[in-house]
């Protein structure tokens, strides 16, 4: 690579938001301003532009692009051979397949068997030919636009197609016979560009930084008191990445504890600290967490 700046994609669209937020919690600046397609980025040797998510794919392949964000259902599709250094965990999306409630309800119970003829519309044209050809379908694959929802049951007898919620779906009366795969947004590198010592001290620099936010967002910081005597039951129950920080209160009347813990396990966690005798339980949210 002779390129002096590592050359960065950033997504437009439904994950740019996201994406941008992250940037700006890890203390990264991007200013989109009047250059619109090409924002400065304060993270010294990187440069930017805003594509579209299957564009940051294809540039990243063919190696305009060094880094990139883009999501991993695009990337199964278009591209395999990219390497993924983040999941942020933002935009999460399943591919699946549905189709109307009365066929989907005979495919789930007879497993997906091979032999009945199938009309099968996506915009994912590999990973729905992997998956007919997985589960020995008797299919024809027809390419959507967009818009693939409205297929059924005229123009196809089963779509594949991204979903968060599944509202859309069961708005044009469609139920899942089966999941291809989750995605989410990630950050992508060419392996290209990590041959390159440069380019890739800077790749891993952005990638702790951006880690380190999306590892707090998984986590709080749980501060609590504990008299001397109940100390080592306390602890024992406590999650945390290491060790807890431990420090004894002023006038030795027992110890100050704090610890990082999944938010996810503070429902039963708490209840539990209190009943071993953790008094003053304080709760906040992180910035950034750096193992």
């Amino acid at each position: 690579m002779t390129h002096e700046t590592t050359r960065l994609a950033l997504p437009k669209g439904r994950m740019q938001a996201g994406v941008l937020e992250l940037m700006t919690a890890a203390g990264v600046r991007v200013d989109i301003g009047e250059r619109r397609y090409r924002p400065s980025i304060s993270m010294a040797g990187f440069s930017a532009k805003l594509l579209k998510p299957q564009n940051v794919v294809e540039m990243l392949h063919a190696g305009s692009r060094d880094v990139g964000f883009a999501g991993a259902d695009w990337v199964e599709e278009l591209d395999g051979s990219l390497v993924q250094l983040l999941d942020t965990g933002l935009d999460p999306v399943r591919v699946v397949a549905a189709a109307p409630a009365t066929l989907a309800r005979s495919l789930v119970e007879t497993g997906l068997e091979p032999g009945i003829p199938l009309t099968v519309a996506s915009e994912y044209r590999r990973l729905t030919s992997r998956w007919i050809e997985a589960r020995g379908l008797d299919a024809t694959l027809v390419r959507s636009y967009g818009a693939t929802e409205v297929f059924p049951p005229e123009d196809a007898d089963v779509i594949v197609d991204n979903t968060a919620t599944g509202a859309t779906l069961e708005a044009n009366g469609l139920e899942i016979v089966d999941e291809l795969l989750s995605s989410s947004t990630r950050l992508y590198a060419n392996p290209r560009a990590l041959d390159d010592a440069r380019h890739r001290e800077r790749i891993e620099n952005l990638v702790l930084v951006l880690e380190s936010v999306v590892e707090a967002r998984r986590r709080v910081m749980l501060e609590l008191n504990v008299d001397a005597g109940l100390l080592d039951d306390l602890v024992a129950i406590l999650p945390c990445m290491r060790k807890p920080t431990v420090a004894r209160l002023h006038g030795d009347e027992g110890y100050a504890i704090r610890v990082a813990v999944l938010r996810e396990v503070l429902p039963t966690l708490i209840p539990r600290v209190k009943a071993r005798g953790g008094t003053d339980l304080v709760v906040t949210v992180p910035g950034q967490i750096v193992a």
